[in-house]
């Protein structure tokens, strides 16, 4: 997954332990110093970057410090998106919309500051109180996304960041961790979350998942993970995502449906809840995987299927147009609880 050979850091990260204790993790990477993690010349806004897209996410890898720290409001997958610890992801999954805001490279950068993130994060917990009611996040816990801008199965494989944080909520009353993952890391396995992290296996049919998830774990791995991580103490949910729509896809998703069903044991089956995400696109990174992989791309721009959006931050995005997505929502629906029918839908557009 890993092979890094050149570190941009920031010169703060050299204050802080978890700075340091990174740089003693790849002793024999090349250290380069740069003004800003998210000002790498050469690196981020390269249009050339694109035909080294994945040798920059195994080979480099970025320290910084977080600068501003917030946690907002969400309402779908979780109620606030945590302070990043990190963003950037050494996978490539062809769909990633992370990549948008860096431009032609996408490696993973470590915060370096865990201290302050988690002094924030225990400090916000405690100004929120009890959660008044249920909601489709929890109907107890006020749930906090960790991972908005990576993996952070991956990126325990570079520092301790996301086990403070999985530490962290496993000693908070009221609160918990989330975060979704295509990687299965059996690290995690040995940790105590004591029910206070909630992790996400993201799956699809394995045909799309060999096509768009590229250096992930095979979807067959991450099903088969999904006892052991309950077994550990940690709350099991899945993400369907993303949902991509081609000539026969429900067969495809019916058949993952009872992967899961004959995979997954009964105590965990019911513990189980799950997200479904209709694919979105995006026309920068459409141009950016016609340069490394084009295949994709036949099944992701799809103008016959798909509408423009902006999202509010100005980016041009497609998504399936929404008299023909709102059936395929209820098809998808209709076959989890048909073949799958104890794994309640929290959410699904």
């Amino acid at each position: 997954m890993l092979d890094v050979r050149t570190i941009f850091h920031e010169a703060a990260v050299l204050d802080h332990p978890r700075g340091r204790a990174v740089l003693e993790r790849f002793p024999d990477a090349e250290r380069v110093e740069v003004r800003a993690h998210q000002e790498i010349p050469g690196l981020y806004g390269n249009p050339g970057g694109v035909e080294d897209w994945v040798r920059n996410k195994r080979q480099v890898l970025v320290l910084g410090e977080k600068k501003s720290l917030s946690a907002r409001p969400n309402g779908r997958s979780s109620d606030f998106i945590a302070p990043s610890t990190s963003n950037g992801c050494a996978m490539a999954c062809a769909y990633c919309y992370v990549p948008r805001r860096k431009g032609y490279a996408n490696p993973i950068t470590v915060f370096t500051n865990i201290d302050r993130i988690t002094g924030y994060l225990a400090r916000h917990v405690e100004r929120q109180g009890s959660k008044p009611a249920p909601n489709q996040c929890d109907p107890v816990d006020w749930v906090y996304d960790i991972g908005e801008n990576g993996d952070c199965s991956v990126d325990a494989l570079v520092s301790d960041n996301v086990r403070d944080l999985v530490d962290l909520f496993a000693g908070i009353d009221g609160a918990k961790a989330s975060f979704a993952t295509k990687f299965v890391n059996r690290e995690l396995l040995g940790w105590d979350p004591r029910g206070g992290t909630r992790v996400r296996f993201s799956l699809m049919p394995e045909r799309m998942a060999k096509l768009l998830d590229l250096r992930t774990t095979p979807v067959p791995e991450r099903i088969a993970a999904v006892d052991d991580f309950v077994e550990a103490g940690y709350e099991v949910h899945l993400n369907f995502s993303p949902v991509v729509v081609h000539e026969g896809w429900q067969e495809e998703w019916r058949e993952l449906l009872r992967q899961v069903a004959d995979g997954v044991s009964a105590p965990a089956r019911a513990q189980l809840a799950c997200e479904v995400i209709f694919l979105t696109h995006n026309e920068a990174l459409h141009e950016v995987n016609l340069g490394w992989h084009p295949r994709a791309e036949e099944w992701l721009w799809r103008p016959d299927l798909q509408e423009p959006k902006v999202s509010q931050s100005g980016q041009r995005n497609v998504r399936y147009r929404t008299p023909w997505k709102r059936r395929w929502v209820e098809d998808l629906r209709r076959l989890v609880e048909q073949e799958l029918p104890e794994c309640r839908i929290r959410y699904a557009f």
